[in-house]
């Protein structure tokens, strides 16, 4: 068993932590990974990217009947109890919310494992639209959809224009219950790269080459002006998208980014803005929502659903 987690959300699935032996048993392929460490406990090594993609793999089939998850080890490899984290949070949300049922997701970024449609599909049933600017990856993404028979509830639409997050591809008749983002965090290859490698000295790898133990392309990890330049785009860009979404999210890695997305918003016309805190392990994160809708907007959508 490898440790627990009590940070998780309570419906989290990995808060217990995970069961190496029954992990094993539903994917045999994890089991050439596993060792026993010096405290007599089965587990694998972090830092290498192959164990990683069959641990998380592993968790998919047995907790999310996901049969099929294959891409190219150069793509990013989500950790599963993360991305979870985020679904349940956003479930909350919506409830809060009134919204129930007919919900449908926008995500930003869907990449090659297609990681948010496939858990939302499996934990709440939601339909979603995923939209990627990488033509290769919308492809892998398309082929985890359709070998697990989720055709009718997840499409994928290309986004041509890399500077553009919603124009070209949310039409003015389009809802939404919500969008999803985990957007790029670094500014450049360098910076990603630095950050990994205090990771891996973290891990006490003694790897001397610098691989990044979730791997990650260049569209996944960096972006021109980071982290907030994105964010500062998907705030204004959501602003010309009113009525199209009901609660817009993101997630935000650093916290000195939240308070001036709160004042953007608040131009932008924002009528409620929130802050959902996670906590993974030591490392904490946040998601941000937002929406445009005024509470009569708001009742009159959710009794339109």
């Amino acid at each position: 068993m490898i440790k627990n987690n009590p940070n998780f959300h309570s419906k989290n699935k990995h808060k217990l932590g995970y069961d190496i032996v029954a992990l094993c048993e539903a994917y045999p392929n994890l089991l050439s990974f596993v060792f026993e460490n010096s405290f007599q406990t089965k587990t694998i090594d972090f830092a290498n990217p192959k164990a990683v993609k069959a641990l998380n793999t592993a968790l998919l089939v047995k907790h999310y009947n996901i049969t099929f998850w294959e891409f190219p080890e150069t793509n990013l490899c989500p950790p599963i109890p993360g991305r979870v984290d985020y679904i349940h949070h956003l479930s909350g949300l919506l409830q809060a919310s009134k919204i129930k049922e007919d919900i449908s997701v926008f995500d930003i970024g869907t990449g090659a494992s297609c990681i948010y449609p496939i858990l939302g599909t499996a934990e709440y049933q939601w339909k979603f639209t995923g939209v990627d600017i990488d033509e290769t990856s919308l492809k892998h993404a398309q082929k985890i959809i359709t070998k697990n028979g989720l055709t009718n509830s997840v499409s994928l639409v290309y986004q041509k224009d890399k500077s553009l997050i919603f124009k070209g591809v949310l039409n003015i008749s389009d809802r939404y219950s919500a969008t999803m983002c985990n957007p790029p965090f670094y500014k450049s290859e360098q910076e990603a790269l630095n950050a990994t490698s205090n990771k891996l000295q973290g891990l006490n790898s003694k790897e001397t080459k610098v691989i990044r133990n979730f791997s990650g392309t260049h569209n996944e990890l960096w972006y021109k002006g980071g982290e907030k330049a994105f964010l500062h785009n998907y705030l204004y860009e959501s602003s010309l998208f009113k009525q199209q979404c009901f609660w817009f999210t993101t997630l935000v890695s650093k916290k000195e980014l939240v308070k001036g997305m709160y004042a953007s918003l608040k131009k932008l016309g924002a009528k409620e803005i929130k802050t959902i805190n996670m906590g993974h392990g030591n490392k904490l994160s946040r998601i941000v929502v937002w929406t445009f809708l005024n509470p009569e907007e708001q009742k009159k959508w959710v009794n339109a659903v």
